[in-house]
């Protein structure tokens, strides 16, 4: 007898974040996803394992409803297996177990009831995996879910015994774990399709069982250079014709993700927590990750999957900004379950949950500020509900859970969040009638991706204004048309020099004396618990210094308007006395008493993305100095109209 066909189970996921722009989903739309549907349909590619993440789905429902039911269609016919996820696309790892549950059961709704199918597989979203999660995916239903092959090796497995389904579990709760074969996420769409095919043979002539591709339909048209290579040089047709010959050949039989999950099992597992290999890189601060891509570098291959990087959590640290989105939606979902976990707050604390606005690597991620706004908007709409009617109060609390207390100051109007250890600054200020948090501003910071200022000149090969394109490396050539093309992944580039760097994560409110900015934040320490004084929320604090001491004051009213004053001893001479420092995302009215010395400067990031790399105004920073010898100052910031 001969070999058993290899059961090859293609699965594609497709994905556009909470807060995109609308044309962004209809250029994917028409020029990604319904092309490569409709090669699919139109050469009998099935069966296809399929996820449509959640902020697709709703976005096709309204603006694609069409191409949503001819999808219904091929699954009704038993040619398109669907996968669920999380409702609106987060991080699990990142949620609490009762989101996570959550999450996933509306998913698997809102599958039920536009296709009529029970979803009992799983999109891992990033392919983020904790062990935890499977105990937490059992019980929202899911039997089994896809993990890169990395997870599996770090964790003792060998690569030629990982072609099939393996059970682990969390708290005796079982689940069902795939192996994500990464040498062919790395050869489609990039490579020839000689080589693809040259893959199955070789796997189909060792007795491969199982093989399981699951990868972004992105990769088909959406990144740089891929339409091109894809549709208009004929790619795609020749794969598809290629696995065709290779399914009539008995090379491969095309099966669903669901059907490798139903399989004889490989035996328990307990998979390595992380991601892939970029990702884990990427949430690294930048000494790390450019020491783990120099041993990556430098590095045999069968090393590779036991070189990790950080974790996903990792970005919270890395940027605080994004931690302070996390912490918001953490506090939120706590608050909603307390106010009986209405349906319209769940909904916007969900959609903030969406994950891309929370990390950076090749994306641009959490330095996009229509992304950033988008998840802030939902906060300001889930706490705007849950606070319907409620008075001016307050909560001392480690809000983001970092060790130290902060000041949560609220109404049914606004959320301000202080944080004394941090410059006794406003970390963010949401105006429910606006959907904006004012301070929602990206700090400059070093990445690993650019070069150090003290670099040579010549080493800095990227322009400093604009848009700037990469130095790209790419595999085609004129001379060798059909040699394929680079992923985003590894593409070559050339590292640029930022802008000017901030020594700490911007506020709102933030002192130094003495007219040079230091790198550290001046602390402040609570002065007694904040009180009510007539209809406002009063919060003193005390800084103590070389310079001696620095009392600061916010007045809070129930609409959010804020005044805050600083007394400090003056001095005989005429000198440099206090600054405050204030980001601010949108205009809004400051007024100082008695009249400060202003200054203004746009906050200009410079990211990489997966088109380059790109400044970015992620908004402004106004700074209000005033003499010595005054002794006392104030400022009032009043609610944007």
């Amino acid at each position: 007898m001969g070999t058993p066909p290899v059961r090859f189970a293609f699965a594609l996921h497709l994905h556009q974040p909470v807060g995109n722009f609308d044309f962004v989903f209809q250029e994917h739309v028409e020029e990604v996803y319904r092309p490569l549907l409709s090669a699919l349909h139109e050469y009998g590619t099935y069966p296809l394992t399929l996820h449509i993440s959640g902020p697709l789905l709703d976005w096709l429902a309204e603006h694609g409803p069409a191409f949503l039911d001819e999808i219904g269609t091929r699954v009704a016919d038993g040619q398109v297996e669907l996968l669920a996820s999380g409702r609106t696309e987060p991080i699990l790892a990142a949620l609490d177990p009762d989101d996570r549950v959550h999450q996933v059961e509306a998913m698997r709704e809102i599958l039920r009831a536009r296709f009529g199918v029970q979803a009992t597989g799983l999109w891992l979203t990033e392919r983020v995996w904790e062990q935890d999660l499977s105990a937490d995916l059992a019980r929202a239903g899911i039997e089994y879910t896809l993990l890169d092959d990395r997870h599996f090796m770090a964790a003792g497995h060998e690569q030629t015994d990982l072609d099939g389904p393996f059970r682990t579990e969390s708290g005796g709760r079982p689940l069902t774990v795939l192996p994500i074969d990464e040498r062919l996420r790395y050869l489609i769409p990039f490579r020839p399709v000689t080589e693809i095919e040259t893959f199955f043979e070789a796997r189909h002539a060792e007795g491969t069982r199982a093989i399981v591709l699951g990868d972004d339909g992105e990769k088909f048209g959406g990144w740089p250079d891929t339409r091109a290579w894809v549709y208009d040089e004929g790619w795609l047709d020749d794969f598809l014709r290629s696995v065709a010959r290779l399914c009539e050949a008995d090379v491969i039989e095309l099966v669903t993700t669901g059907d490798v999950a139903r399989g004889e099992s490989c035996g328990l597992t307990y998979p390595a927590p992380g991601s892939y290999r970029e990702m884990e890189e990427w949430t690294l601060p930048r000494p790390a990750a450019l020491r783990i891509e120099a041993l990556w570098a430098n590095s045999d291959k069968e090393m590779e999957p036991h070189l990790r990087g950080g974790h996903w959590k990792g970005f919270l640290r890395k940027y605080p900004e994004a931690n302070r989105m996390h912490k918001a939606t953490l506090q939120l979902s706590r608050l909603c379950r307390q106010r009986g976990d209405p349906i319209e707050a769940r909904s916007f604390v969900q959609r903030a949950q969406c994950n891309d606005a929370y990390w950076h690597g090749v994306f641009g991620g959490v330095y996009l500020p229509h992304l950033r706004g988008a998840v802030w908007r939902e906060l300001a709409c889930a706490e705007a509900a849950l606070r319907t009617g409620e008075p001016l109060s307050f909560e001392v609390l480690d809000w983001d859970l970092d060790g130290d207390d902060e000041v949560w100051v609220h109404s049914s109007q606004f959320s301000a969040v202080i944080s004394p250890r941090r410059g006794g600054a406003i970390e963010s200020l949401t105006y429910f009638s606006a959907g904006a948090n004012l301070v929602d501003v990206l700090s400059r910071r070093l990445e690993p991706y650019h070069a150090d200022p003290s670099d040579a000149p010549s080493e800095r090969s990227v322009a400093a204004s604009g848009s700037v394109a990469a130095n790209e490396s790419v595999a085609a050539s004129e001379d060798d048309p059909v040699a394929g093309i680079v992923s985003v992944h590894d593409r070559s580039i050339a590292r640029p020099v930022p802008p000017a760097l901030d020594p700490y994560a911007l506020a709102l409110f933030q002192e130094h004396v003495g007219g040079v900015e230091p790198d550290t934040l001046l602390r402040f320490e609570l002065e007694g618990a904040p009180s009510v004084d007539g209809l406002a929320i009063v919060v003193d604090l005390r800084s103590t210094g070389d310079r001696g001491v620095l009392l600061k004051r916010y007045r809070f009213d129930a609409d959010g308007n804020v005044d805050m004053s600083l007394t400090w001893t003056p001095t005989t001479s005429s000198g440099p006395g206090p600054t405050t420092s204030l980001v601010l995302a949108f205009p809004v009215s400051v007024e100082s008493e008695p009249a400060a010395s202003v200054s203004h400067e746009r906050i200009i990031t410079l990211a990489r993305s997966e088109r380059g790399f790109e400044h970015v105004d992620q908004g402004e920073r106004v700074e209000l100095s005033w003499p010595s010898e005054l002794g006392s100052a104030s400022v009032r910031l009043r609610r944007p109209a």
